[in-house]
């Protein structure tokens, strides 16, 4: 067992008010072991607080919450807890009202500085919502109701509905307990998976239409600007998961998803398969992630930015 997970639990146990903070944009993995994290502290009989710079994304508003969905910091807590956060930054606007000395930091994602007064990163871990189920399990908390649910949903998104590399047989045996325990799989995926709005398929549609290939077909790229999300009526929720269907092309090995902020900085995803590592590629331009799936962003223009990470992925299949 990990001496933070040790020192978490026995926090968690004996203090109160806790803040339960995740990345900005929030996925799956990051709405999901927040709320099980606030269903754990529930359990317990804690006071605690879901907080998050931008707002629940409503593919996951059907979820089994234990408390509401605030974009604000509390003013008063003991601790903090921020999941699924590769650096102090990915909290957004919240992180200057974060004091360090009171923050805990549960992750999996490799280059994680440990920015916290614990951190317990395992970038072994498929998701964070797989360490937070070792948190429950170390607590003697059965993975019933919401937890159970909000675990699953951390996991299967983060794994790609379990077909990506990072998928252990720990993962696959988690999944099995939560199912033991009650969760009801065939509910669950059709909510999970059955949110998509009309103007989403447009989106990607066009964005999938317009999709080129580099490197003898090894490298697939897609682009999306400001015009065409608005153009569409859709916003960043909707482009969530889009790059991993890049991959879905015969013979495509890396797969590399720009879309242009209202900024003009440009947020882009990596994803690949086997052996091929897009996490150096992300971190060359002070991104992270994970090796099979990446992402960060860097300055625009849009062409400019998708030229160059490209560039950037396909030299990487040669070394």
């Amino acid at each position: 067992m990990p001496a933070p997970m040790r020192d978490i639990a026995r926090i968690l146990a004996e203090r109160d008010d806790i803040a339960i903070l995740s990345h900005e944009n929030p996925d799956g993995d990051a709405v999901g072991s927040a709320a099980a994290l606030g269903h754990i502290l529930a359990r317990l009989g804690k006071r605690f607080v879901l907080a998050n710079a931008s707002p629940l994304p409503g593919q996951y508003s059907w979820m089994d919450f234990p408390g509401p969905w605030t974009t604000d910091m509390p003013a008063d807590y003991g601790f903090a807890v921020a999941l699924d956060c590769g650096d102090g930054p990915r909290l957004g606007p919240l992180e200057k009202f974060v004091d360090p000395g009171r923050l805990i930091v549960i992750d999996h994602h490799l280059g994680n500085p440990g920015f916290g007064a614990i951190n317990w990163v395992d970038t072994t871990a498929s998701s964070t919502g797989e360490m937070v189920a070792a948190l429950a399990e170390h607590l003697d908390i059965p993975l019933t109701g919401g937890l159970g649910q909000c675990l699953y949903v951390a996991m299967v998104t983060d794994t790609g509905d379990f077909t990506f590399g990072s998928t252990r047989p720990e993962t696959l045996e988690l999944a099995a307990r939560i199912l033991r325990a009650g969760l009801n799989l065939g509910q669950t995926n059709a909510r999970l998976k059955n949110q998509w709005s009309l103007s989403r398929i447009r989106l990607w549609s066009e964005v999938m239409g317009g999709m080129t290939l580099h490197f003898g077909g090894r490298v697939g790229a897609v682009a999306i600007s400001q015009e065409t999300l608005a153009r569409t009526g859709t916003s960043v929720e909707d482009c969530d998961g889009l790059v991993n269907w890049v991959l879905r092309v015969r013979g495509v090995l890396a797969a590399v998803a720009v879309r242009e902020l209202p900024d003009k900085r440009v947020k882009f995803s990596l994803r690949s398969v086997g052996d091929v590592d897009v996490q150096r590629v992300a971190a060359s331009f002070g991104g992270g992630g994970h090796k099979n799936a990446s992402g960060g962003s860097v300055d625009g223009p849009l062409d400019a930015a998708e030229h160059i990470l490209t560039a950037s992925v396909g030299q990487s299949l040669a070394s």
